[in-house]
């Protein structure tokens, strides 16, 4: 059960990092032996939540007047109480409250306090929607640097590059500002020369974003890779990561996304910016006592900035919270609800004041369709939404496998070798293809278009009759030489994201799965699409078309279909679904297609669910043994606690403090011998009839406190629980009075309650542990990692893999 690396029993927190974080250090090891005792270190108990205290005979201390720093706070990798913490913040507000009726300066201090909640969602907004403008500009820019430069100014990308030029509409990708690598050092962009030179540049580039930011991933913060998603589900939950929220990390993150994106690599930027949101919301709580100090209360907040979040990635302030809502919080309350609506307004008002894409528009993806859909078209929706299910079923399982293998094998230990050969095979396969070299994101915009009169995309390459055309509704046409390339170009570009993004998530660098599952959806959604339309075309008497697709009219539209996909795929890997299909039409602004979105994404959860119960980011969570207590499964098995709780048979007895018969050695023994977070106090080891509960992390500050500053406190000193000391002859050392660190209303339950009920007490009270006891009497104790250990027993899983890894 000892963990390598973590001091025990020291309550002093070091700097770097684990001061970045401060969710500060809750009681809850996930390291340990075969058969844990009865209380790990794990989830240790509850301190009462008004401070820490002691009274000698000789000199007295009462430390509700001042709090010993360290009593009360949390160690890392431990869990909140969050029963202790609320009422710790019910006590603070009662007593401002009270304290306003007496002076002006009180009342404003009221006043303040009140307002301090939505100052700081201000703050949030602020400061996420200026990172993600900065991000997306940046990355913008670099993605088009592995291609050529912009001779007018090196900081501009190729679209603003172009924007003053006088080409003409069809040649506005070939402005003369803008340079290829080729015609740089070539002084030509023409032969095969050129394309071998340009080829190298490109993949020259890649490898070198990629390598930078997997280097300052490693060198400086570990925390920064990956989406951050699974982690911040479990930080919302309780749990504690010094360092996962912190400064470095925010800087890191910011710095590393922007390179990861440019790469070419097969990720997006929108889970990572719900961390990036995240650090923003945890860095600027330090700012506000209320929020500093109380660890539930920081959960609120964190909870608003992953709206926030979302809210800058898609543009979408509405799918943000919810899902903040579905996917990411533990504890939602109302007053939560409309805080994360204030930031994601926000944060999207200050994305759309900086304007990164140019368009004046807040959505990534904007879409105009001129025809409607017609109820037939639910047949190859709901087709796509199967599609969905599969793949995302199939990334699930293949992604994880991988990741399991790159934990348990040499291959874990090569985290830059990794993202070298990743990025080197994606960036050769992508170039030869337009469709992979250009960013995931204009890829999934391009595949969203509907082809009007003046696109000059391949897929748009139909054969004209303009003799048909009516205003801007273009009827549906052969399909010319163009589109067949493209459709075959896609096809590779769908087989190669397919299997090239199971490698990617997971490395060490930031890494979303948004836009590549979108990416993936979207192309088979076109592919779909365009064949519907060419049926449609020569076969519009067929009964399934007769009805309502004659000759000559706009029937199918291809781009639609790409939408459904990119829904589908997207549900199929993360199981949202109200929040998608919000995000999906604030993404697009097709608010009319609401219905084919909401078939599609319940569709492919339906089918997922079938294969596997898990999304991504949950089977990341059980992969990585993170104590997360998952609230949307029901627990069906007839068990009772008393299977649950330890000591069990042939163990040793339950480690208990009687309340005024043992001495300052005697505990500080116990201490040593065992790693449990807190102790069980009782009235005598005859009765163990409960008195209370006592944090070990409380117990070492507030003995060390009374060694120095109490006169009189020896080895032999009596420590005392209760309100009275015990009568002892006067020849004996001043006793040690800690009744006030001692949690007197610790939560309990009778052997006999059904685990279905504690698993339910668990959830929603957010427990870390709960004492069992029989007629009355201390019997044993269940903490959370029992919980979990048990609910993965029954699952057929391996108990042991429960514990932070």
């Amino acid at each position: 059960m000892d963990q390598k690396g973590y001091r025990r029993g020291s309550f002093q927190s070091s700097t770097s990092d684990e001061d970045m974080l401060e969710i500060a250090g809750a009681s809850l090891d996930f390291s340990m032996a075969d058969d844990d005792p009865p209380l790990d270190r794990e989830m240790g108990g509850f301190s009462s939540h008004n401070g820490g205290g002691m009274n000698g005979t000789s000199t007295m201390m009462d430390f509700l007047e001042e709090p010993l720093p360290g009593v009360g706070t949390y160690e890392d990798f431990n869990t909140i109480d969050w029963v202790r913490e609320k009422s710790r913040d019910r006590d603070r507000h009662r007593e401002i409250t009270s304290r306003s009726k007496e002076s002006t300066w009180a009342l404003i201090h009221s006043v303040s306090d009140a307002f301090s909640g939505w100052l700081l969602m201000l703050l949030i907004g602020l400061l996420a929607g200026s990172l993600a403008g900065l991000i997306d500009i940046s990355a913008h820019w670099m993605t088009d640097l592995k291609e050529g430069v912009c001779l007018a100014g090196f900081w501009f990308n190729h679209e603003h590059c172009c924007w003053k030029s006088n080409t003409t509409f069809t040649d506005r990708d070939k402005c003369p500002e803008w340079k290829s690598w080729s015609q740089l050092i070539l002084g030509h962009g023409e032969g095969a020369f050129a394309y071998i030179l340009n080829y190298f540049m490109y993949v020259t580039w890649a490898l070198l974003f990629s390598l930078l930011a997997v280097l300052l991933v490693k060198g400086f913060a570990p925390y920064a890779c990956g989406s951050g998603i699974p982690e911040i589900k479990t930080i919302l939950s309780g749990f504690i990561i010094r360092g996962y929220l912190g400064k470095w990390t925010l800087v890191i993150k910011t710095i590393t996304l922007v390179l990861a994106v440019s790469s070419g690599l097969s990720l997006g930027k929108e889970g990572p910016l719900v961390h990036v949101a995240c650090c923003c919301g945890n860095i600027l709580c330090h700012l506000f006592t209320k929020y500093r100090k109380n660890e539930a209360k920081r959960r609120e907040v964190l909870s608003a900035a992953a709206a926030a979040g979302v809210s800058v990635a898609f543009g979408a302030p509405i799918g943000g919270v919810l899902f903040s809502l579905e996917e990411v919080s533990y504890y939602f309350p109302l007053k939560t609800l409309w805080r994360s609506f204030f930031a994601a307004l926000v944060a999207a008002f200050t994305l759309r004041s900086i304007n990164p894409f140019g368009n004046s528009r807040l959505v990534l993806f904007y879409v105009e369709f001129h025809m409607p859909w017609h109820l037939l078209e639910l047949v190859p929706f709901i087709l796509l939404g199967i599609f969905g299910g599969l793949w995302g079923a199939f990334f699930i399982r293949s992604n994880i496998a991988w990741c399991r293998r790159r934990k348990t094998t040499r291959l874990g230990k090569y985290p830059v070798l990794e993202v070298f050969v990743v990025t080197a095979i994606t960036a050769v396969l992508a170039f030869p293809n337009e469709y992979t070299r250009m960013s995931t994101s204009e890829l999934i915009s391009e595949l969203f278009n509907d082809c009007g009169i003046l696109d000059s995309s391949k897929l748009c390459e139909y054969v004209n009759d303009f003799n048909s055309t009516k205003g801007d509704d273009l009827p549906d046409r052969a399909a010319g030489p163009g589109v067949y390339t493209a459709m075959w170009q896609l096809a590779l570009a769908l087989i190669m994201k397919v299997f090239i993004t199971i490698f990617t998530f997971g490395m060490k660098v930031p890494s979303g799965l948004f836009i590549p599952s979108m990416a993936v959806g979207a192309i088979a959604g076109r592919l779909l699409g365009v064949a519907m339309e060419q049926l449609a075309f020569y076969h519009h008497d067929w009964a399934i078309f007769s009805g309502w697709c004659s000759q000559g009219a706009d029937c199918i539209t291809p781009g639609l279909y790409a939408m459904v996909g990119a829904a589908a795929c997207l549900g199929g890997v993360t199981r949202m679904t109200v929040s998608l299909v919000v995000i999906m039409f604030e993404l697009t602004g097709g608010l009319e297609y609401i219905v084919p979105l909401m078939a599609a994404a319940m569709t492919s959860k339906w089918v997922a669910d079938a294969i596997g119960r898990e999304g991504i980011y949950d089977a990341h969570i059980r992969l990585n043994g993170y104590p997360f207590l998952e609230a949307k499964e029901e627990f069906s098995h007839k068990t009772l606690a008393m299977d649950v709780m330890r000591p069990r048979r042939n163990d040793p007895p339950l480690t208990v403090i009687t309340q005024d018969s043992m001495t300052v050695e005697d505990v500080e023994a116990i201490i040593n011998e065992t790693t449990y977070s807190g102790y069980p106090v009782v009235v005598s080891r005859e009765s163990q009839r409960l008195v209370g509960f006592v944090l070990r992390r409380d117990l070492i500050i507030s003995i060390e406190n009374a060694r120095k500053k109490q006169d009189g406190i020896v080895s032999t000193s009596i420590i005392y629980f209760t309100d009275h000391s015990p009568p002892l002859p006067p020849s004996s050392p001043s006793m040690l009075k800690l009744r006030s660190i001692l949690d007197l209303s610790p939560f309990t339950v009778t052997d006999q309650t059904p685990m279905e009920i504690v698993v339910d007490i668990f959830r929603k009270l957010g427990l870390r542990q709960c004492l069992v006891t029989h007629n009355g009497k201390l019997l044993g104790i269940i903490t959370k990692k029992d919980v979990l250990k048990h609910i993965a027993q029954l699952a057929n899983q391996d108990p042991d893999s429960i514990l932070f890894n």
